[in-house]
């Protein structure tokens, strides 16, 4: 009987714009959509390898995403210090096996979306401008942000108004500011002549 060997976990780290958050890649897909979590609690129902990482005590937010785990630490302690455990600790777990994101959660995402839309019923006009909105954020904002370790959700439109969630990386980015300034507001004004501003929701 002849025993698959594995291809050995290849993992390495990345800087993003945020000082706070490192970027851990793998050579393998970890989880097809986008999970974060920004407190232990959601990571207890839904991500094994999330609530692993919460019990380290200089893990702040954890945001998975394709092939790639952006930790964002507390600013108390040093990369230096904790890089090599976190490398060493994602490797294993990965190549064990273990489950990353449990079955159900881009549903759960899904309910929640709903539920936090309740009332915001658009009109014809508005939908069609969510909907533009939504598809220049996929494509352009998405992609972009993403090779930073960070993601960028459309939370809701309201008088002119788009409100963006920052998960990941982005999340208290110094420079996110910035890139929804002057990226992607200057982008969607051109773009949905609608928009006035573009701010970063408070969750």
């Amino acid at each position: 009987m002849e025993t698959k060997t594995k291809s050995p976990v290849l993992i390495y780290t990345e800087q993003t714009p945020n000082p706070e958050t490192l970027k851990f890649v793998t050579n393998r897909i970890l989880y097809r959509g986008t999970a974060d979590f920004q407190d232990p609690d959601l990571a207890q129902e839904w991500s094994p390898l999330a609530t692993e990482l919460f019990k380290q005590p200089y893990v702040k937010g954890v945001y998975i995403c394709n092939n790639f785990v952006s930790i964002t630490k507390h600013n108390n302690y040093d990369w230096a210090d904790i890089m090599l455990r976190l490398k060493e600790f994602i490797k294993n777990y990965v190549q064990e096996g273990k489950p990353v994101v449990k079955e159900g959660f881009a549903e759960y995402l899904e309910q929640q979306e709903a539920e936090r839309g309740v009332g915001m019923e658009y009109s014809e006009d508005e939908a069609a401008i969510v909907r533009k909105i939504k598809e220049l954020i996929d494509t352009y904002v998405k992609p972009a942000v993403e090779m930073d370790g960070g993601n960028i959700e459309f939370n809701r439109y309201e008088n002119g108004v788009v409100y963006l969630t920052m998960q990941g990386a982005c999340s208290g980015c110094p420079s996110s500011t910035v890139t929804l300034k002057a990226g992607i507001e200057g982008m969607l004004k051109r773009m949905v002549p609608e928009v006035k501003e573009v701010v970063a929701a408070m969750e």
